[in-house]
């Protein structure tokens, strides 16, 4: 097993995954702290002057100092509203794998361990489940959801509708992750002997198959990461996923998409930018982990 002195021996050594490392760690950072260094509030209707719409970055003729990367057309300066969208993006990329790992590992541990019909069922279920798009999914909900309610409630539940829904979605590549992995553990010595001892299967499973099955799970999380922060982008792109009053990226994208043509590319390009910025980080370091990890590949001065 890789020790941490390898583990970061092997990072410190990897230009790609330092850089990718160190993008994460500044987009993290600033959506964490935007209530802090944000110039300002895009939620706080007080410090929004509908005069400064669609301004150019402060460098370009008309620019404001006030706006470094513009306004959009609600006079919400550009680079507050990246910062504060960057961490709902986050949110609902992180919130949305809790509930595919919740999910996909408990069913993948008792598949793997149970089998028989158990396994034949879940992955049936499993099979079924990735036949259908997420996409395709969410689209059918969340347009039933805003036809149900009103805007303000959409507003309100907007970022649980999207975790749940896109976690639910895609608890099958958890489950078939996890499952494998107990499938090649299983019928090892030490659980022969926790067996042995009398200990009941939800001790061995969870105490003693888990823990040893969980690195391919710190792989596919960082991965599917990625692809929740994608996924809403494109429900938002379309309409279906963060309203406008609180942005995500790709409600940004989506919200300056229209003024393009008009000159005002900067409202979609900079929301753009970083939201191809924070995929591409997260899935670098998503390879990276998988090839540390990765016993085939690890050499033997880790």
């Amino acid at each position: 097993m890789i020790t941490w002195r390898g583990f970061l021996k092997r990072f410190l050594s990897d230009p790609v995954a330092i850089g990718a490392g160190i993008v994460l760690l500044i987009l993290i950072l600033m959506a964490v702290l935007a209530p802090v260094i944000a110039p300002q509030n895009p939620y706080d209707l007080l410090q929004i002057d509908i005069m400064d719409s669609e301004m150019p970055p402060s460098w370009q003729p008309g620019g404001d100092p006030r706006f470094l990367l513009g306004t959009d057309s609600q006079g919400r300066g550009v680079l507050s509203t990246i910062m504060y969208g960057t961490g709902i993006s986050l949110l609902i990329g992180i919130g949305a794998v809790i509930v595919q790992g919740i999910l996909g590992v408990t069913l993948g541990l008792w598949a793997g361990y149970r089998g028989g019909w158990v396994d034949s069922f879940l992955m049936r279920l499993a099979d079924i489940q990735m036949s259908l798009s997420t996409l395709m999914i969410a689209i059918i909900v969340l347009a039933l959801f805003q036809a149900a309610f009103e805007a303000s409630v959409y507003a309100d539940y907007a970022i649980i509708m999207l975790i749940l829904i896109i976690g639910i979605a895609e608890w099958p590549k958890f489950a078939r992750t996890v499952r494998s992995s107990v499938l090649g553990e299983k019928n090892k010595e030490y659980v022969d002997a926790a067996r042995v001892i009398g200990l009941p299967a939800r001790k061995v499973m969870w105490g003693h198959i888990l823990p040893n099955a969980l690195t391919p799970v710190m792989v596919i999380s960082t991965i599917q990461v990625a692809e929740a922060i994608m996924t809403e982008a494109a429900l938002s792109f379309l309409g279906l996923g963060m309203p406008v009053d609180r942005p995500s990226l790709g409600s940004l994208i989506r919200s300056g998409f229209e003024f393009v043509f008009s000159g005002s590319w900067w409202i979609t390009l900079y929301p753009a930018l970083v939201l191809i910025a924070l995929i591409l980080a997260l899935n670098l370091l998503g390879d990276w982990l998988r090839d540390v990890l990765n016993p085939k590949l690890r050499r033997g001065d880790d």
